[in-house]
């Protein structure tokens, strides 16, 4: 009798010691010593995010680590992405976070009026990216700031970015005011792209955009700058002033040489500037010139766009510009 008591005593102290030993293992120490990312690859399992978190020292050993989870952790799977370790993180709190926190995201911000070729080097030149993609079609990206995950293929984060221009002109094109100057999708991102180009000032967008669906509708040539300057550089600034040859060179783009819109968008334009096409301001304004402040001033004739003009040479003379 006394034999068994024995046995059973012996039996109840390895049974603590191994509660003892899982325990210690999965709620208590730890190999991280600083704030660390880790990522947990698309597709992985518990058992290779174990061996993953032991080949970067993240835990002592990927068996007992399995071992322990499947005793005393969720059964939840893990997820993908890249998550944030914090210093002194037990077993258990990252197999947790791995299974129900979230994912770092990173951030990629394309803003209003920026052409196709500079979204496509902004991606390339993104570090935590992979993959390559070609220059996207013009007018296709909706300006905005955008998450992605560590790794994430370039592909991925332009088809995003794509697809909230389709999105969001789903959306907008069935409120269009009636009698607007363009006549299809494709014509309100063109004549947007130009309004988004011709001004940085919010209040006056849909002055600019009235002004140019009038210049549309009855036929009169846009004579937008910006259309002469993107065969040229692609949407890029020019860094110079425009010369004559230029104006006079006849393509797609240059509304100088050309009635109605150029054959296709000159940047990609954001949501206020396609807006503003769609619900232009009801103005007779024909014309219109810098007044010095980064705005504009308008006119319905020649005449006063003229007095507009000579008022905008002296002051720029006043400011040695000239």
């Amino acid at each position: 009798m006394k034999g068994v008591k024995g046995l059973l005593a012996i039996a109840a102290l390895v049974a603590l010691a191994g509660i003892a030993w899982l325990g210690s293992g999965w709620w208590v120490g730890s190999q991280v010593e600083e704030e660390t990312s880790f990522i947990v690859p698309s597709g992985a399992t518990l058992t290779s995010v174990a061996g993953k978190l032991e080949e970067e020292g993240l835990i002592g050993s990927a068996d007992g680590f399995l071992l322990r989870a499947k005793i005393l952790g969720s059964g939840d799977p893990v997820k993908a992405g890249e998550f944030l370790v914090p210093e002194g993180a037990t077993a258990s709190t990252m197999l947790d976070t791995f299974q129900h926190g979230e994912t770092i995201n990173r951030f990629v911000t394309i803003p209003e009026g920026t052409p196709s070729i500079v979204v496509h080097e902004i991606l390339m030149a993104e570090p935590l990216l992979t993959g390559e993609i070609p220059v996207p079609v013009e007018g296709s990206v909706l300006p905005d700031t955008y998450s992605f995950e560590r790794g994430e293929d370039r592909t991925a984060v332009l088809a995003r970015m794509q697809a909230a221009m389709r999105n969001y002109l789903a959306e907008a094109w069935p409120k269009r005011t009636s009698d607007i100057a363009v006549d299809t999708i494709e014509e309100a991102v063109t004549l947007a792209s130009i309004v988004e180009k011709e001004t940085g000032v919010a209040r006056e967008r849909r002055m600019v955009a009235g002004l140019y669906s009038n210049r549309v509708k009855t036929g009169m040539l846009l004579q937008a700058d910006p259309t002469i300057i993107y065969p040229i550089t692609k949407g890029k600034p020019l860094g110079r002033r425009i010369r004559q040859s230029e104006i006079a060179a006849i393509n797609g783009y240059n509304t100088y040489t050309r009635t109605g819109l150029p054959e296709g968008p000159i940047t990609n334009p954001g949501r206020e500037a396609i807006a503003a096409v769609l619900d232009p301001a009801e103005t007779d304004a024909v014309y219109m010139v810098a007044d010095g402040t980064g705005g504009h001033k308008f006119a319905r004739t020649l005449a006063e766009h003229n007095a507009n003009v000579e008022e905008w040479y002296s002051l720029r003379r006043e400011r040695g510009e000239m």
